[in-house]
């Protein structure tokens, strides 16, 4: 049997093959294919875990590993098991912060196509940001009869957390119009920012 996890990121690739092996037949050996350094030390380290002699061989931009099962392979959840395996790095920044209901200078129609792509973008990604904030102009963009709020409602059913500036809310006589997500403070937004290396500032 074989899997092709090249292009994709762990935890994919170690559920993959947890799965794999919980379904393969006896006898058979596994093929995964990555190109992901982090993938294949995690990888190695599941063969060891679950007892299969592992051969690794470069191709031409990506590694083969095939793992050979020594006997009887448990597994149990995929997902759950993934967890305890796997080594992820940081991939990226933890917080996005929206000062502007529109993105970049220039053309305002233009700023907020861009901005609502990115939102979606965000809401589309394996791994969401922990934390978006809203504020200033931004504080529309979680508010009834803005286009953004469906793709904002998706970050935050994955496990993001949408926090808009309640003194902006006010400013805009907005706070009943929020949307999505909870109101926030000025406090709370500098004890955010200020304990985040990877913030992004839209």
């Amino acid at each position: 049997m074989q899997i092709d996890a090249r292009g994709i990121t762990c935890p994919k690739p170690v559920i993959m093959t947890l799965q794999a092996l919980k379904d393969l037949p006896a006898g058979e050996v596994l093929e995964v294919l990555v190109d992901d350094e982090t993938a294949q030390g995690n990888l190695t380290r599941l063969a060891a875990e679950k007892g299969c002699s592992l051969q690794v061989r470069a191709k031409g931009g990506y590694t083969l590993m095939t793992l050979v099962p020594q006997g009887v392979v448990e597994v149990g959840s995929p997902d759950q098991e993934a967890e305890g395996l796997c080594d992820i790095p940081a991939s990226g920044p933890a917080i996005f912060a929206f000062g502007s209901a529109s993105m970049g200078q220039g053309n305002p129609e233009l700023g907020h196509i861009l901005v609502k792509g990115l939102i979606y973008a965000l809401s589309q990604q394996e791994k969401v940001p922990a934390c978006c904030l809203f504020f200033n102009d931004g504080a529309r963009l979680t508010c009834q009869g803005s286009d953004t709020v469906e793709d904002i409602r998706a970050l935050e059913r994955r496990g993001c957390a949408i926090l808009t500036c309640g003194t902006c809310l006010d400013f805009h006589h907005l706070r009943d119009a929020l949307a999505v997500g909870s109101v926030t403070n000025l406090y709370e937004i500098a004890q955010i920012l200020s304990g985040q290396s990877g913030v992004v500032t839209v």
